[in-house]
């Protein structure tokens, strides 16, 4: 798993997606680090974190996009599959390589949350707050871009197919709402991602939707290795 791991991190690295993403990152916060607090003095990260929670879950794809589908298209997925290495940490490895250049993204706030507390006194509680429930929602995403990424060699399908269910996800207690069924409005409020995420900015972390944002990275990284299997024995 160490092995996949660091190869594929590096692969962030010596391709350009792994730039492309963090500069798109990078400036994205910034705008609206600077529009939302730096512009006036204020210590309130409020504006920056409300955009990234959407940001974050369409630019996530980016990095699951490549990781399968690049081993199918270079035909070299056989000869990884029928490597010394187990199913379970080839995906582990690769799904820990994208979490964690999405964790360097994702901790630029730091800095910001760092510089602002110059300006007035910072809510410490409420930006880990924050963080933690980027990082859940990152890893979620993540986990269903690569499992997305393991049913397609084509990385535009992948990563296109990454954008629309993160969509779908977050849009999905708007959805049922607007449907006059009590049951179907319930189901989708528990599976939101939106309603799981609404305690982190307030500094609360709901050990309820913390163990459902793990339970979707457990859920499609079996899913991942179970394409995987078929494809190995097929």
């Amino acid at each position: 798993m160490l092995a996949i791991y660091k190869r594929e991190l590096k692969g962030y690295f010596t391709t350009p997606i792994g730039f492309i993403y963090l500069a798109a990152f990078f400036a994205i916060c910034g705008f609206y680090w600077f529009a939302g607090s730096l512009l006036y003095g204020s210590s309130d990260l409020s504006l920056l974190f409300s955009t990234l929670f959407t940001i974050s879950a369409f630019l996530a794809p980016l990095l699951t996009m490549r990781l399968l589908t690049e081993e199918k298209r270079n035909k070299t997925d056989q000869l990884l599959l029928t490597s010394p290495v187990s199913l379970t940490g080839l995906v582990v490895g690769k799904f820990l390589s994208a979490l964690t250049v999405y964790t360097i993204g994702i901790f630029i706030t730091a800095v910001y949350q760092f510089v602002m507390s110059f300006f007035g006194e910072v809510q410490w509680s409420t930006y880990w707050g924050n963080l933690l429930g980027l990082f859940l929602l990152g890893a979620a995403v993540l986990s269903i871009g690569m499992f997305l990424s393991s049913l397609t060699e084509n990385q535009v399908i992948a990563a296109v197919g990454g954008f629309g269910v993160a969509l779908l996800l977050l849009l999905i207690d708007s959805l049922g709402s607007s449907v006059g069924v009590t049951w179907l409005q319930e189901l989708t409020m528990d599976i939101s991602f939106y309603q799981q995420y609404a305690d982190f900015p307030l500094g609360l972390v709901n050990i309820p939707s913390v163990i459902f944002f793990l339970s979707v990275v457990f859920l499609f990284n079996f899913l991942t290795i179970r394409v995987l299997e078929k494809r190995r024995w097929g």
